[in-house]
């Protein structure tokens, strides 16, 4: 596994991640590791204690990552949220839509290329998690809820 991409301003969490069934069974960790098909939903009632959420992308075209992600932060989650495995470059923008803040692919990436990546476009068209305002609410401010 490559380093720790991390766009949170702080040092990544370090501690060891334990699987969702280790960590919701009898366990004081504080960092745990969501597997494809597992459902994000089970950490809702601990997260005032988790620090880090990794979540496995076992393969670039498993997508499931991102619904998990994007539970654990419209729930209120404000750790750390990690994508590991198999990250390719081209997923980091929608990654960071999502609510992931740091990234540990199984390759490294070209830093020149990933913050080319993520500041290639400067308006977005969907709501999501983060702070970007979509385009058409720019357009129609009075729109912005329906």
């Amino acid at each position: 596994m490559a380093d720790v991409l991390n766009f949170r301003g702080e040092a990544p969490v370090a501690e060891q991640a334990v699987s969702v069934e280790a960590f919701t069974g009898v366990s004081n960790a504080t960092a745990v590791r969501i597997e494809p098909g597992e459902d994000a939903r089970l950490l809702l009632p601990h997260l005032d204690r988790i620090a880090l959420v990794e979540v496995n992308f076992p393969m670039f075209g498993d997508g499931r990552g991102y619904s998990a992600a994007r539970i654990l932060r419209e729930a209120g989650y404000a750790g750390e949220l990690r994508a590991v495995g198999d990250v390719l470059v081209d997923q980091l923008l929608a990654m960071r839509r999502c609510g992931f803040d740091s990234v540990a692919p199984d390759a490294p990436l070209d830093p020149a290329i990933v913050t080319a990546s993520l500041e290639r476009y400067a308006d977005v068209y969907q709501k999501s998690v983060d702070a970007h305002t979509p385009i058409w609410a720019k357009r129609h401010p009075e729109a912005t809820h329906g």
